[in-house]
């Protein structure tokens, strides 16, 4: 299983306010605070990243809905090279 595909974003969600409290006590010692600021970094980049991911999908299938592209038989957008 990818790394992508066993990304729990409810998961991550929780871990971050885990983060947030910890940290807003201000009574953890420095290397502390630097570890946990660098988790929350990671896990805000895969949450932002797992939210645009989920934004264009829900985009497509508007757009599908609407008529708007073509799918290919797989459900995959139909695409065009520019050349």
């Amino acid at each position: 299983m990818t790394a992508e595909k066993s990304f729990n974003f409810e998961k991550a969600y929780e871990r971050l306010e885990d983060i947030l409290e910890k940290m807003g006590k201000g009574d953890i010692a420095l290397d502390e605070s630097l570890k946990l600021y660098e988790e929350a970094d990671k896990l805000i980049t895969d949450c932002s990243k797992k939210l645009a991911d989920a934004e264009k999908r829900v985009e497509m299938l508007i757009k599908k809905r609407n008529g708007e592209i073509e799918m290919n038989p797989d459900g995959s957008a139909q695409t065009e090279d520019f050349n």
